[in-house]
């Protein structure tokens, strides 16, 4: 399968890019989803998700997970050769907070988000 995932980390947040990579590709795989395709993540500060939560949700606050679907609308600016799926972009103070309140490991809280986000990508919503 030939998939594109472009991770972005804040220098000052660790994560693991790898299992990162994995996650996106296992659910793919699971959703039977063939390349050539890209999703990119981003792990980011409160500051930044803040911004983004109130230019884009109307929501003056930060959430843990925010995706930006590239699949929507007018898409014919984008070459055809590769499906873009979008932007998956994670508060990283975030995730250490809600992981700590749910007794989890952060990895496992990242995989967890990464997996909403890449649902809502593919456009599975809330219920």
């Amino acid at each position: 399968m030939n998939i594109t995932i472009p991770i972005f980390v804040e220098s000052r947040y660790k994560v693991n890019k790898k299992r990162i990579r994995g996650i996106v590709d296992g659910i793919l795989k699971r959703h039977g989803i063939n390349g050539p395709l890209e999703v990119s993540i981003a792990i980011i500060g409160d500051r930044k998700m803040r911004l983004l939560s109130k230019k884009y949700k109307g929501e003056d606050k930060t959430r843990n997970v925010l995706s930006f679907s590239l699949t929507e609308g007018d898409s014919s600016y984008l070459p055809k050769e590769i499906l873009r799926l979008g932007d998956i972009v994670i508060s990283y103070p975030q995730v250490i907070k809600e992981s700590a309140a749910e007794e989890m490991l952060v990895d496992d809280k990242i995989d967890q988000l990464v997996e909403h986000g890449l649902g809502h990508l593919l456009g599975m919503n809330h219920k």
